[in-house]
């Protein structure tokens, strides 16, 4: 089986991060977004990847090569977006006959994936949502399979949303379905989008059926990121590598402090994940993600997602603040 990881969006939501961080890079609980997704489906015994990449594609390409130089990986640029249907496409020829397992790029959840890799049939992940009319939307039959998928339906027939995971036995029926709404130009909200595919599939009488998500990470803009990195770091744990220098500083758990970090006089969480070389002195950081090489003095942070490369110095409160940024709050 091979695994197609889509990671060309532009992550807008999650601006002024992802004007020069993708958004799968985005730090959580120690790891990435899309280090996430690749640990757990590489655990499960897959091998080679396929990633589809757009903007700001060599940083991601950059990053998988570095991590994981074992890894038999594919990237493909989709140059222009038109949706996650498209995207899929591009990767026909490499794919070929094997059966595959599509994970979009933003997607972390909590599964049984060895269950749903060794299942006979293919097998679409689903979670109850509260109001399904922003997602995709499976319905299920009596028999337990799925008789139709629908993209954001303004009247939805069920609250099971599809959560962005899918494993596809039959990839020559899934192939087919995309090149005809591609070419029959069968859109979704004016883009080609798997939901389509999957529903020409069922019509055509594929068999698929759901598989239940434990937990579904919202990772599509600050404060759900946040709200996850919380989540994370209290269910697996922080870690503290051993190449830091702390003094006088208070750690209050979970944390995850990433390599060759200097705190000092300082207190940290909980639930905070700090990238690497990072510098801390007379500082109170708790909630937050902190991006590699920043620089904080004298501030009070809660809630705040910080980029990479950023120095601040001052008092406050709440940050959005991009890479490559400094801020001087002080008199």
């Amino acid at each position: 089986m091979k695994a197609i990881i889509p990671v060309a969006g532009a992550g807008t939501k999650l601006r002024p991060h992802t004007y020069t961080q993708p958004k799968a890079l985005i730090p959580l609980a120690g790891k990435t977004i899309l280090s996430i997704n690749v640990d757990q489906l590489h655990d499960a015994g897959i091998n080679e990847f396929v990633f589809i990449v757009g903007y700001l594609g060599e940083k991601i390409q950059d990053y998988i090569k570095e991590k994981y130089p074992d890894l038999n990986c594919h990237f493909i640029y989709q140059n222009v977006r038109k949706g996650t249907g498209h995207a899929i496409n591009l990767a026909k020829q490499i794919i070929g006959d094997d059966e595959v397992f599509i994970a979009l790029g933003d997607t972390i959840c909590e599964y049984d994936i060895e269950a749903v890799l060794k299942s006979p049939y293919s097998m679409l992940g689903v979670k109850k949502v509260d109001d399904p009319r922003n997602f995709g939307v499976a319905e299920i039959d009596g028999d337990g399979f799925i008789n139709r998928v629908v993209e954001k339906p303004s009247i939805p027939k069920s609250n099971l949303a599809l959560v962005g995971l899918y494993k596809i036995k039959d990839t020559s029926f899934l192939f087919n379905c995309l090149e005809n709404i591609i070419t029959n130009d069968i859109k979704s909200y004016d883009e080609f989008n798997l939901t389509d595919a999957l529903e020409c599939m069922i019509q055509s009488g594929a068999q698929l059926k759901p598989f239940k998500v434990e937990n579904w990470f919202d990772c599509g803009k600050k404060e759900s990121l946040l709200q996850s990195n919380a989540t994370l770091l209290k269910k697996f744990g922080g870690t503290i590598a051993e190449s830091n220098t702390f003094e006088n500083t208070i750690f209050i758990p979970p944390v995850s402090i990433g390599e060759g970090c200097d705190i000092r006089n300082s207190i940290v969480g909980p639930n905070v994940a700090m990238g690497e070389n990072t510098i801390v002195n007379f500082s109170i950081v708790k909630d937050s993600i902190i991006g590699s090489f920043s620089k904080l003095y004298d501030v009070v942070l809660d809630d705040s997602l910080i980029g990479s490369d950023t120095e601040i110095r001052g008092e406050t409160r709440s940050l959005n603040i991009g890479d490559n940024t400094e801020i001087d709050l002080g008199s």
